[in-house]
Parts: structure tokens; C-alpha cells; sequence
């Protein structure tokens, strides 16, 4: 496997994820595009999707699931398609306060990725990834997607420059 690119790497967070494969949530139309056009390369741990699988079949979502006519297996397999397994990374200097949150920020900083995350825990360490090259997002927004705060601009600097690639 080649080493990430990091001018294309992204981490996604497990409820990112979720919104993106399952509840497909229009506020990820701009990462779906990017993640199908190659402009991006989701970057996950094995990890990461075990998460994935053991959250899908929490009873709210399997709830939801069954009452929106959307499968896990569906959902598994866009995950599987769209995400690319990496080799374990060691542990950076920047500690979340959730220990389950720190697998993703080890990983962004590893690869030097963008990072989306709406946990707060993660959210908290946008001042000292960014020390360390890292940007912490909610989501990829787009000039279709009007920025909502000042680190929306700077996604949408980044997603202007991807598309130039």
C-alpha cells in the first residue's frame, strides 16, 4: 500500500461517517463528491471500522434503520469502498480528553490529514493540531455550502485547492 497522500487525506470520525454512509445527510455532499472523485482518500484503522460495525447495531440506529429501509450491510460495504486501511500509527503529543476519540487524532497527525469530527473532545484540540499541521473540521464545506464559521473558509480554501489537483 503507498503512504498516504496528505494533501489529499482525510479522517472521519465515526458520526461523520455515519452521516456520510447512512443517514446520508446532504451536509456531506461536498465529502461524497470529493470521496468519489478521488480528490480525497479516507484514511481509517481497522480500528475504526470495527467501531463502525459494533455502531451500527446500537438500538437507536438500528431503529432508525429498519424505519428508513437502510441496511448495515449497505452501509459496511459504502464504508469499505470508500475508506482506505492504513498500518497502525504511534501516538502524538495532542491528547484527547475522550481516550476513544484519540485513535483519530493519532491518525490525522500521522498523515498530516484534515480531520472531521463534530465530538467536542476533538473539537478541543484544533488549536494544538494545527501547531502540528492538522485542520479539525465539522464537515468539507463548499462555495455551494456557504461557511458557517472562519474554519469553514479555510475548508473551503482547501477543497478549491483539491479541485485544482
Amino acid at each position: 500500500m503507498r503512504p498516504a497522500d496528505a494533501s489529499r487525506a482525510v479522517v472521519l470520525d465515526t458520526n461523520v461517517a455515519l452521516d456520510l454512509l447512512l443517514f446520508q445527510d446532504p451536509g456531506t455532499a461536498a465529502l461524497q463528491e470529493a470521496l468519489q472523485q478521488g480528490r480525497l482518500r479516507w484514511l481509517v484503522l481497522p480500528g475504526m471500522r470495527a467501531e463502525f460495525v459494533r455502531v451500527l447495531d446500537y438500538p437507536h440506529l438500528l431503529a432508525w434503520r429498519q424505519a428508513h429501509g437502510r441496511s448495515a450491510k449497505a452501509a459496511l460495504a459504502a464504508f469499505d469502498a470508500h475508506s482506505c486501511t492504513v498500518e497502525p500509527v504511534p501516538a502524538c503529543a495532542v491528547r484527547c480528553s475522550d481516550p476513544d476519540d484519540q485513535p483519530f487524532i493519532d491518525l490525522a497527525v500521522a498523515h498530516r490529514a484534515l480531520l472531521l469530527s463534530k465530538d467536542r473532545a476533538v473539537l478541543a484540540t484544533r488549536a494544538p493540531l494545527a501547531g502540528l499541521g492538522v485542520r479539525v473540521e465539522k464537515q468539507l464545506l463548499t462555495n455551494r455550502h456557504p461557511p458557517l464559521t472562519r474554519h469553514g473558509v479555510e475548508a473551503a480554501a482547501e477543497l478549491a485547492h483539491l479541485q485544482h489537483m
